[in-house]
C-alpha cells in the first residue's frame, strides 16, 4: 500500500505559511533615526580626520622649515612671553656665553647610537639668563672632563622641558635618577636661577671635546605620527556599511510588505514587538 499520500507537499506548507508582518511605523522611525545617526556618525568622524591629517601635514612642513631655517638667537624671557611654546618648539637657535662648570646633569636616553645618557650643561648667556643645553649622547660609562672655560656659542635646535619623567618612572634628582629633561626640576636641584623654560639640542660638533667623540650632538628625533588617513578611512567604511545595511533592510522590508499584501485580506492589528498599529491577515 502506497503511503505518498500521506506525505504533505512542501510547496502546499510553503503556500499556507503565514508571512512575518511588516513592522509598524515607530519601529520602522526608530530604526530610520537609528540609521541615520550611526551614518552621520561616522561620516562626521571621517572628516574630522581628514581635517586633522591637513593640519598634521601643515604642522610637519612648518617644522621643517624651522629646522632647515638659518639659525636665530635663542628667545629671551620677553619674547618667550610674546609667543607660544608651540611657536617656538624646534626653532634653529644659537647662544652665546659661558658654561656653568659642575652642574651637569645625565639623563637616561635610548638613541641610534645605543643606550646611554644625555649631557645636560647650564650655559650663561652674554645678555643674562641661564639655558640647559643638551650636549647630546654619551655612554654609560663615559667620564664628562669639566668644561674648557671661556665664551662659546652653541647651535642647536630648541625643545620643551619635559616635566615628570619617564614611561612609569619618575624622576629622583636626590639620587641623580633622570628620565627625561625637566628645566625645572634640573635648575631646583641644582639651585640655578633665571633658567630658560625650554632647553636646546645642539648640532652636531657644538658640544664633542677635541680628540673624542662625546658628547654626540645631533641626535635629536622629529617624528610625528600621522595615521590620520588610517583612521578616516576607517570611519567612512564604516558609515558605508552602515549606509548598505539601511539600504539592505528597507529592500527588504518592502518585500515583506508585498508578501503581506499578497497573502490575503489584511485589517490592523497591534503588535507590541513593533511598537505600533500593523496590518493583519482576516
Amino acid at each position: 500500500m502506497s503511503r505518498q499520500h500521506d506525505a504533505p507537499d512542501s510547496r502546499t506548507r510553503h503556500k499556507d505559511a503565514t508571512p512575518r508582518p511588516p513592522r509598524g511605523p515607530l519601529a520602522l522611525g526608530l530604526l530610520a533615526v537609528g540609521f541615520a545617526f550611526g551614518l552621520l556618525l561616522f561620516a562626521a568622524l571621517g572628516v574630522w580626520q581628514v581635517q586633522r591629517m591637513a593640519w598634521k601635514q601643515d604642522l610637519v612642513a612648518r617644522v621643517d622649515a624651522r629646522i632647515h631655517a638659518d639659525p636665530a638667537p635663542a628667545p629671551d624671557a620677553a619674547a618667550w612671553a610674546a609667543s607660544t611654546p608651540k611657536e617656538q618648539e624646534y626653532r634653529r637657535v644659537y647662544l652665546q656665553g659661558e658654561w656653568l662648570p659642575g652642574q651637569d646633569t645625565r639623563v637616561q636616553a635610548v638613541t641610534e647610537a645605543g643606550a646611554g645618557r644625555w649631557l645636560l650643561r647650564p650655559l650663561r648667556r652674554d645678555g643674562g639668563g641661564v639655558v640647559l643645553v643638551n650636549l647630546g649622547y654619551v655612554p654609560e660609562d663615559w667620564t664628562v672632563s669639566p668644561p674648557v672655560p671661556g665664551p662659546v656659542e652653541i647651535i642647536g635646535l630648541l625643545r620643551l622641558s619635559e616635566p615628570g619623567g619617564g614611561f612609569l618612572r619618575d624622576n629622583a634628582p636626590d639620587e641623580e635618577r633622570w628620565y627625561s629633561r625637566d628645566v625645572a626640576a634640573i635648575a631646583a636641584h641644582h639651585g640655578l636661577a633665571d633658567v630658560a623654560p625650554y632647553f636646546v639640542d645642539a648640532d652636531v660638533g657644538s658640544g664633542a671635546r677635541a680628540g673624542t667623540p662625546w658628547p654626540r650632538g645631533g641626535l635629536t628625533v622629529v617624528r610625528f605620527r600621522d595615521n590620520h588617513l588610517g583612521y578616516a578611512l576607517t570611519w567612512f567604511a564604516l558609515a558605508l556599511l552602515v549606509a548598505g545595511g539601511a539600504w539592505r533592510f528597507a529592500l527588504e522590508e518592502v518585500r515583506v510588505r508585498r508578501r503581506w499584501r499578497q497573502s490575503g485580506p489584511q485589517e490592523p492589528m497591534d503588535d507590541p514587538d513593533a511598537g505600533s498599529a500593523v496590518p493583519r491577515r482576516r
